[in-house]
């Protein structure tokens, strides 16, 4: 689990890093004065809990809140108590800290994010138990006005390209108006992966590894860091 901290107070940003150093597993990437710097760093990246300070010049801290697109998990911290209602309004904030922020307090903020955390993961859990019980094999895209059936066994990989992906399959490639979070929803996690925020692989059509790239078919496809650790774990190996 990853994290950032948003605060213009620096001695507030470094008691949160130390207690989230020394009190959880969670690891801090990221430590920004305001939210604009925040949120260019978010725009690149993910991470799965935000610290955001509420008061802070010119960006405060609900403005981050409606401004970001994919909310992580957010707990709030501030010197000001009259915003807790507000703040819960926003389904992503997990808890709302009143500086400063006691070790035991902030304890108890990592309990309820360990337990909103578990909710999720039953939840994901029910869904792929759902999305295995009604699993395809193929879907239809539409080029113009032709509807075009993909067999999932037949694409190789899939590269995001603006608002739009192209497919590409054994024999052919398509270029499709589409996101590539939306295409990913419709593949089988069994077989599909994304492996970059660019890239969804066939990891049943992959050849090689090497460093920090894959070799599907003829195309070397970038692999990030973060997704290398877990597809190697995916990987049938001797």
């Amino acid at each position: 689990m990853t994290c950032i901290i948003v605060d213009d107070e620096m001695m507030a940003s470094t008691i949160i890093e130390q207690y989230v150093t020394s009190l959880t597993k969670i690891k801090v990437v990221g430590v920004f004065p305001n939210a604009i710097s925040a949120i260019k760093y978010l725009n690149d990246h993910e991470v799965d809990v935000v610290f955001l300070d509420i008061h802070m010049p010119d960006f405060n801290g609900f403005d981050f809140l409606k401004t970001i697109k994919n909310h992580p998990k957010i707990i709030l911290v501030t010197s000001d108590k009259d915003y807790a209602f507000v703040a819960f309004e926003f389904d992503s904030v997990i808890d709302y800290l009143v500086k400063p922020i006691t070790e035991e307090r902030f304890k108890k903020a990592m309990l309820k994010l360990k337990n909103r955390s578990l909710s999720k993961e039953l939840a994901q859990t029910l869904k792929k138990e759902v999305n295995t019980a009604e699993e395809t094999n193929d879907f239809y895209i539409s080029i113009g006005n032709r509807l075009i059936k993909i067999d999932f066994s037949q694409i190789l990989y899939i590269k995001a390209q603006g608002d739009y992906v192209e497919i590409k399959t054994e024999s052919n490639s398509y270029t499709v108006h589409s996101a590539l979070k939306k295409l990913e929803s419709k593949l089988p996690e069994n077989i599909f992966m994304r492996i970059h925020r660019s890239y969804i692989i066939n990891t049943n059509k992959i050849v090689d590894i090497e460093n920090n790239s894959v070799l599907i078919g003829r195309e070397i496809i970038p692999v990030s860091r973060t997704n290398k650790i877990e597809l190697i774990n995916r990987l049938n190996l001797l």
